[in-house]
């Protein structure tokens, strides 16, 4: 079984100068890392990437929300999905030089925001608790996101070389509240019946890179589950971000796991499991696929994000199986040139 360093204390991602600090490679159970990068053209401008993605399942909808800082661009999204009429409602801004847009040096060290034309969206630290906003011409978003006491996140440094690096926070199954206002007709957001996940990310990235995420968030057995699955983009660097989240208790799995999909045929089940299967063995079911591209020649992306149901087990720290059977969430394959 594959083994990480654990991050127990107060690091920072970057040494002065902007190259990695060796010290930050590692996982953590809360966020620890300090990741202000500083601008340099020694670090190859265009390189970092700075983001914050949220996105939340509720019995009715699902909603996301997306403020990022690519360097050359802010690229700014609020999309929400009818999960009984398959309806999407895509609103993305992309604003050459980043004008408008506000993201923290550091997870949990300020608001967030974006500001374009059509998109306005706000993402605000409180007192345990999360508050999300967000309004374009169709939908407007409130919805409180709250930490449950002893609730943990997983927070990973993946170190491609001491010039490409990632420090990327994903927090799972967080409880969330509030409601969704879709042409005029508010639909509530269910406390106790909604969940959701942050993607946080900071870093400086190569050109070219491919990656798989998964993630899943609900009660199985009386339990809270989380699941939370990546690949691809880790591979080889000795870092994972694979974890299992049980009644907020994180249990780490430091394995690179195997995902198995038809690129032809997105809302098949996909399956994903680590070599022998003795720790992951999950199998995901979707019910809608979201699919996104863009070919700006130097700039390029295709996203396909299929939304559905999790089922099957994970380890936790013991060895124990723990099913996960009815999680919601997504898993999601993303190639990009940026």
């Amino acid at each position: 079984m594959a083994t990480e360093r654990e991050i127990t204390a107060a690091v920072e991602l970057c040494l002065p100068g902007g190259r990695l600090n060796r010290d930050a490679v590692g996982w953590s159970r809360r966020p620890l890392h300090g990741t202000r990068l500083p601008r340099s053209l020694r670090q190859g401008w265009g390189r970092t990437k700075r983001w914050e993605y949220w996105g939340v399942v509720t019995p009715t909808h699902v909603v996301t929300l997306t403020v990022a800082h690519l360097d050359y661009a802010a690229q700014h999204q609020v999309w929400v999905l009818d999960r009984r009429t398959d309806e999407e409602i895509d609103t993305t801004a992309v604003v050459p030089f980043g004008a408008g847009c506000l993201l923290p040096d550091s997870s949990g060290t300020g608001p967030s925001r974006a500001h374009a034309r059509g998109l306005d969206v706000a993402i605000d630290e409180g007192d345990r608790r999360t508050r999300l906003r967000a309004r374009t011409s169709r939908v407007e978003v409130d919805v409180v996101v709250e930490v449950p006491d002893g609730h943990e996140s997983l927070g990973v440094v993946v170190p491609w070389s001491d010039t490409r690096y990632q420090y990327t926070l994903k927090d799972v199954a967080r409880p969330a509240s509030g409601h969704v206002v879709v042409d005029g007709t508010r639909h509530d957001v269910p406390a106790g019946g909604a969940w959701a996940v942050l993607d946080h990310g900071r870093g400086r990235w190569p050109y070219s890179m491919r990656w798989n995420w998964g993630a899943g968030s609900g009660f199985v057995d009386g339990r809270t589950v989380g699941v939370q699955v990546g690949g691809a983009w880790t591979d080889g660097t000795g870092s994972t971000e694979n974890a299992l989240l049980l009644d907020g208790r994180l249990h780490k799995n430091s394995d690179e796991l195997v995902w198995e999909y038809d690129r032809t045929d997105w809302l098949a089940p996909w399956r994903v499991h680590d070599a022998d299967r003795a720790r992951v063995d999950l199998t995901f079911t979707p019910f809608h696929e979201r699919a996104a591209r863009t070919n700006l020649l130097v700039v390029a992306s295709e996203t396909h994000q299929c939304f559905g149901t999790w089922t099957g087990w994970m380890a936790d720290d013991s060895g124990a199986r723990v099913p996960v059977d009815g999680a919601v969430g997504w898993a999601e394959e993303a190639r990009n040139r940026w």
